[in-house]
């Protein structure tokens, strides 16, 4: 393993916080190496949506992920986690801030999902090290972004229809897809994260789409996260049929 992987991985909560932007940089480009976009032999029967919650400038992160039984997405278990990071907020870094929190959620799973969508990028990155692929290389998990936002690239606009998608283009090369996940409403931009190719990330996120505009996965965490985050979940790792409260 490279020493900055190594590094990474074995204590990522310490050593996230006194990283410089310079030694995030050569991080993001050492893990890119380790990318994997060839496409998935992998059944998949649960999906996990990851989502973070914190303010701009806040030092308290809440981690979540939810995870749901695939393909018909109900939600079976959750595991969330509070977290504090010192890490700056500077764009296209935040996986620094974020990752040593959802790194603690994941480890809480017993039974790890099939495939985990991010709230936020893949390879749909200037450095292709988003928060999906970053979280991948480190885990050998097999993941997808589906953010809300463009980081990088330039596309054109799909069709208003759900379902239309158009390639995200950077420097020449296709970083991911613009896809309207619900008719007329802003796209969202999907990306392989890990393991998969981009065919595999944009047919998971399809069948991932139900009325609104983010797919399912992702928005369980959301909402699962902002519970937590109010008090009205508590932190851990639960099965729901055990709380019956969904």
């Amino acid at each position: 393993m490279p020493g900055s992987l190594n590094r990474v991985v074995q204590t990522p909560e310490s050593n996230y916080d006194q990283l410089t932007i310079a030694d995030a940089t050569a991080i993001q480009k050492e893990l890119r190496g380790f990318l994997n976009l060839n496409p998935m032999e992998k059944q998949i029967r649960t999906i996990a949506g990851a989502d973070i919650s914190l303010s701009l400038y806040s030092e308290t992160v809440y981690a979540g992920m939810v995870v749901l039984s695939y393909p018909d997405l109900q939600p079976i278990a959750f595991s969330l986690v509070k977290s504090a990071t010192s890490f700056p907020y500077v764009p296209g870094y935040l996986a620094f801030r974020e990752i040593p929190a959802l790194l603690q959620a994941y480890e809480q799973i017993p039974q790890k999902p099939d495939v985990i969508m991010f709230d936020g990028n893949g390879i749909l990155h200037s450095r292709k090290m988003g928060i999906a692929s970053h979280f991948g290389v480190l885990t050998g998990s097999i993941t997808l972004g589906c953010a809300k936002k463009k980081l990088a690239g330039m596309y054109q606009d799909p069709d208003e229809n759900r379902g239309a998608n158009t390639p995200v283009i950077y420097r020449g090369e296709k970083i991911g897809f613009a896809l309207r996940s619900k008719d007329k409403v802003k796209p969202v931009f999907i990306s392989p994260g890990h393991n998969m190719s981009f065919e595999d990330s944009m047919n998971i996120t399809l069948k991932c789409l139900r009325k609104h505009r983010l797919p399912e996965p992702t928005r369980k965490a959301h909402e699962y996260v902002n519970l937590f985050r109010t008090g009205e979940l508590t932190g851990g790792y639960h099965e729901i049929k055990e709380l019956r409260l969904f």
